[in-house]
């Protein structure tokens, strides 16, 4: 069975690249430019989810929601990523509970390797 991957992120080109990368890398993928599906996340099953900071739009900071989330299914069982050009990243991941952060422009690979360790 395919390792589902949700990524919530405003900006559709970003979530279009990684869309094509990670379906070309085997995964089942998720996309959303609105936060509405974070709490989709009991039916869409992610094995990690890839969240950006500042969501336009959205009520709520990616941040918030990682901490939502990590709060309401604190077995850990739903990985989460901060994906930012956030200057204060770091903090921010480790104050919501995100399992690790990827700073924005990333580059992709490395992007593929941390999801894939972070699935192991």
């Amino acid at each position: 069975m395919k390792k589902r991957i949700l990524i919530i992120d405003d900006d559709d080109d970003i979530l279009d690249i990684l869309d094509m990368i990670f379906r070309d890398e085997g995964y089942d993928v998720v996309v959303s430019n609105t936060s509405d599906a974070a709490s989709q996340i009991h039916i869409i099953h992610p094995d990690v989810i890839l969240l950006d900071v500042r969501i336009e739009g959205s009520p709520k900071r990616g941040d918030e929601i990682c901490a939502e989330i990590k709060a309401q299914y604190p077995d850990n069982r739903y990985p989460v990523v901060l994906v930012s050009a956030e200057s204060n990243l770091d903090i921010l991941a480790n104050e919501c509970g995100a399992d690790f952060f990827i700073r924005k422009p990333f580059d992709i690979y490395e992007m593929v390797k941390q999801v894939q360790k972070c699935l192991t």
